[in-house]
């Protein structure tokens, strides 16, 4: 059995090796996370809006006429300001699973053991070098694969918070015109 691994040649444990490697790479590509993330801008929504009487209402005609221009601009535009925009828990950072390097020293541990058995017993400190650094090297590439899976999926989560923005504020607009337009109809200067 000793001799064995002789017959095998340099090309027989290359082989061997890349396959230990390759194999050891099987345990999956992990997984991304959503936490919580602080450093997305909640859009300020300036919903409110001034009206003053010009035809002596009394202040009980002016809180139902608010009111019911309140419910009919939020019914025109879809945006109510009472209902909450964007809580904090929704916004989300993305977090690779498992921690950057894993795969990096994984391979290097997994292609020197195998570099070491491959190379035989007079040369497996030589193997076990060689073997870790070409484990090193495709670990490398799998943690740097992953660190572009987690930026793609965080840009294109940011994108997402910035077109909901964007269209939430759209709506602001839309509400604050129709809540103008109601009051200006029943008799009050808006500012």
């Amino acid at each position: 059995m000793k001799g064995q691994w002789r017959d095998w040649g340099l090309a027989g444990k290359l082989l061997w090796l890349i396959a230990g490697i390759f194999m050891a790479g099987c345990a999956g590509p992990g997984r991304t996370t959503a936490l919580p993330r602080e450093d997305l801008a909640v859009p300020d929504i300036q919903s409110r809006i001034y009206a003053y009487p010009q035809q002596g209402q009394s202040a009980t005609q002016q809180d139902r006429d608010y009111y019911e221009c309140y419910l009919w601009a939020a019914d025109q535009s879809g945006f109510d300001p009472s209902s909450p925009v964007l809580a904090p828990h929704q916004r989300v950072t993305v977090a690779m699973e498992p921690a950057p390097g894993r795969d990096t020293a994984v391979g290097a541990v997994t292609g020197g053991v195998l570099g070491a058995v491959v190379s035989g017993p007079r040369h497996s400190g030589e193997g076990f070098i060689v073997g870790a650094v070409a484990g090193a090297l495709l670990g490398a590439v799998s943690d740097g694969a992953r660190q572009e899976q987690a930026a793609a999926l965080q840009d294109r989560q940011d994108e997402q918070v910035r077109q909901y923005n964007a269209a939430l504020e759209r709506r602001a607009a839309d509400y604050r015109r129709a809540l103008k337009a109601c009051l200006t109809g029943r008799g009050y200067r808006v500012r």
